[in-house]
């Protein structure tokens, strides 16, 4: 897989699951502790941990110590940089277009 193909997996792969997603949503609010997430999204730590570590390993949120706790935010520059890898990508896509030839 090039580069180009492993950066679009990891930042696309931090779309892909519900529970990232209303992981995002929560933090649309603002940043949030990590004690927050675990009782927000009724998940033991390990859980959050392991769904925390895929968003910011995409850019798309970044995290900070403040004592024992992490801190989230998303990362303006993550979105940015997703949005557009997700237009490179479907950019001068061509219209749908039956391109086996089976004429189905």
């Amino acid at each position: 897989m090039t580069a180009k193909r492993e950066e679009y997996a990891r930042v696309f792969k931090a779309f892909c699951d519900e529970k990232r997603v209303q992981i995002l949503e929560l933090l649309r609010g603002g940043e949030k502790c990590a004690c927050v997430l675990i009782e927000q999204m009724d998940m033991p730590q390990s859980t959050l941990s392991y769904h925390m570590k895929i968003l910011c390993e995409s850019g798309v949120v970044e995290s900070w110590q403040v004592g024992k706790w992490t801190h989230y935010q998303i990362s303006e520059a993550g979105i940015g940089k997703a949005q557009r890898l997700l237009l490179a990508l479907t950019e001068d896509a061509p219209a749908a277009k039956d391109s086996c030839g089976c004429g189905a």
